[in-house]
């Protein structure tokens, strides 16, 4: 059953990207939809641990620290790269910048269900179900390759870029902690503040879409 729920969930979350990279549907509606589905039904497996090696506090507090150390790596990454590779450039507002007619507060509130659920269902159910069967690492391996596999369809490079480097941080908090708490703060950390503090090439397509 639970690997049944994986692998729906993990499809389904591919499914909405794609949709995306077509055009059919907006990046945080959808996005938000699928993963609160995904989040509840991690939930309802009652496998979902918050922090069980690691003090709540101390997982909370590294976690934040992650994120921040997250979103400034990232704007200095998308910054150095954006000067070189124009099809990275033009990605970047796609997800940073969509927001059609979103208000800024809007989408942070759709991109908070988008992180948690992500969490619960990536780092709670897939990388816990398979660490149970596998260990830790192949755990942490698996979870993150099939996390990145989800996000190709989105046919975007900084979205990617985010799975890659993102998902090895999410994934590694939760193989230190035992749980969800770590990488829910510091994805919903790194992300809300690469929303409310763009890179300037998304700042410009809200600039635009606005005026």
């Amino acid at each position: 059953m639970i690997l049944g729920v994986a692998a729906i969930g993990g499809l389904a979350e591919a499914a909405a990207w794609a949709l995306v990279s077509w055009g059919r549907v907006r990046v945080w509606t959808s996005l938000a939809v699928v993963l609160a589905a995904c989040g509840a039904a991690a939930l309802a497996t009652g496998r979902i641990s918050l922090s069980p090696q690691i003090s709540p506090v101390v997982a909370a507090a590294v976690g934040a620290g992650a994120g921040v150390a997250l979103f400034a790596a990232t704007r200095v990454f998308v910054a150095v790269v954006s000067g070189f590779w124009p099809a990275f450039r033009s990605d970047v507002p796609a997800i940073y910048g969509q927001q059609g007619s979103f208000t800024v507060h809007a989408t942070l509130v759709a991109a908070l269900v988008v992180e948690v659920g992500e969490e619960l269902f990536w780092r709670g159910l897939v990388q816990g179900q398979i660490t149970s069967g596998s260990g830790p690492v192949a755990g942490y391996v698996l979870a993150w390759l099939a996390y990145v596999a989800a996000n190709l369809p989105s046919r975007n490079l900084a979205i990617v870029a985010g799975a890659v480097v993102g998902g090895a941080v999410w994934g590694a908090l939760a193989l230190w902690t035992g749980g969800v708490l770590a990488c829910i703060v510091c994805h919903a950390v790194w992300t809300e503040l690469m929303i409310a503090f763009p890179p300037p090439a998304a700042r410009a397509h809200r600039s635009v879409a606005s005026s």
